[in-house]
């Protein structure tokens, strides 16, 4: 258990009016490219799109309501193992016990991911649910991303899994729920393999990229199906994680110099990887699209957030082999990348529910925060 006279501070950032006419500045000198005539989204962010964003950047979006409504979250920071986290601790409504819960979130996002979901949690009696059912809800950033400190060095999903059971202990949370999706998946599988005793169940939306370290002859025909679909979609749509993995530093100076082009690595993933059929704005609005991104923007973390992709590329494969005895439930959305199937998932984790909601993708707390809670809610109810 971490050391609990470590006291979290209420964190409520303001960014200053020179930083925001900054960033309208540089995105007013883009250097746009040239694009093949009606490439569209086909060879990475449609570039007619992208000038449609930056202009609502520029004249219509309003970062302090954005930001004011963020900061009408419980937020704080914490030094842990020498790094500032800042997380989102929302105590539930109800006067019944609630589960303490930690969420986490992944790439490219941060505790926005969860933002539209925590009133659902903490009041579910509020949302037509059952006040039984609420949660206390523990939302970090992880360090590199949003406003938890950038580490010096990259760390992986291992050490990050171990400063968030750390986050529990100060927050007086003996035994807690653990969700997430993307890199957050991991931090999750990692909460639960590394803290049998403390987490009472886990669940995630994804089973991350198949990294088997057995023979392939020892998988099932759909969990061979499904390394063969990985590795189609690595070779159309994962460039960016092989940039991430080798060679960060390389793609930071210029998205950390760019705000359109910071604009264009993000947006880009949150249309593929959503539920919205080629349309972004289906299930995101330009202000939330912007708010995400101008979180990256503020804070200066798309470099120290591609690198934590090196850091878990040198996860050694033991880890990758340790399944998940706590119970485990998965939530797979339609629109997300890579669904798992059901062999996959008994392999690697004491699965004790899988469901498979209608609609929403990588996104899913964002994109359909009632369905979200819903999963969550109905996971998690025998476990309290």
């Amino acid at each position: 258990m971490a050391d609990t006279s470590t006291q979290p501070e209420p964190f409520r950032p303001q960014a200053t009016p020179a930083a925001l006419e900054d960033l309208r500045g540089r995105l007013r000198a883009t250097r746009w490219p040239d694009a093949p005539e009606d490439a569209g989204w086909a060879l990475g962010t449609d570039v007619d799109y992208l000038r449609e964003l930056v202009d609502y950047w520029i004249e219509e979006f309003d970062w302090p309501t954005q930001e004011a409504a963020l900061n009408a979250l419980p937020r704080f920071r914490v030094p842990i193992r020498g790094l500032g986290i800042h997380f989102v601790h929302a105590r539930a409504k109800s006067d019944t016990a609630a589960l303490p819960l930690i969420l986490s979130h992944g790439w490219p996002d941060s505790f926005w991911r969860y933002s539209k979901v925590v009133p659902l949690l903490t009041d579910p009696g509020a949302h037509g649910a059952d006040p039984a059912d609420a949660f206390d809800v523990v939302v970090p950033d992880v360090p590199g991303f949003g406003y938890s400190d950038r580490p010096g060095a990259p760390i992986d999903s291992v050490a990050v899994a171990g400063l968030f059971a750390e986050l529990m202990g100060v927050l007086g949370y003996e035994r807690f729920g653990a969700a997430g999706g993307d890199i957050g998946s991991h931090v999750s599988r990692y909460l639960a393999l590394d803290n049998p005793e403390r987490v009472v169940a886990v669940h995630r939306t994804d089973a991350g990229l198949p990294l088997y370290p057995g023979a392939p002859t020892d998988l099932t025909p759909s969990e061979q199906n499904w390394v063969d679909g990985a590795v189609a979609w690595g070779q159309s749509e994962g460039a960016y994680a092989a940039i991430h993995r080798t060679k960060p530093q390389t793609a930071a100076v210029g998205l950390t110099d760019s705000p359109a082009g910071l604009a264009a690595w993000i947006v880009e993933k949150m249309r593929s990887w959503s539920d919205c059929a080629g349309d972004v704005e289906r299930a995101f609005t330009k202000d939330e699209i912007l708010t995400n991104i101008t979180i990256y923007w503020l804070t200066e973390t798309i470099g120290s957030s591609m690198r934590m992709y090196r850091a878990n590329g040198a996860i050694p494969s033991e880890q990758h082999a340790r399944r998940v005895q706590v119970p485990s439930g998965f939530s797979l959305f339609p629109g997300d990348v890579v669904l798992p199937p059901r062999d996959w998932l008994d392999r690697t984790a004491n699965v004790a529910r899988v469901s498979e909601p209608a609609r929403g993708g990588h996104f899913a707390p964002f994109e359909e925060p009632e369905l979200y809670a819903q999963e969550l809610r109905e996971f998690f109810r025998p476990y309290r």
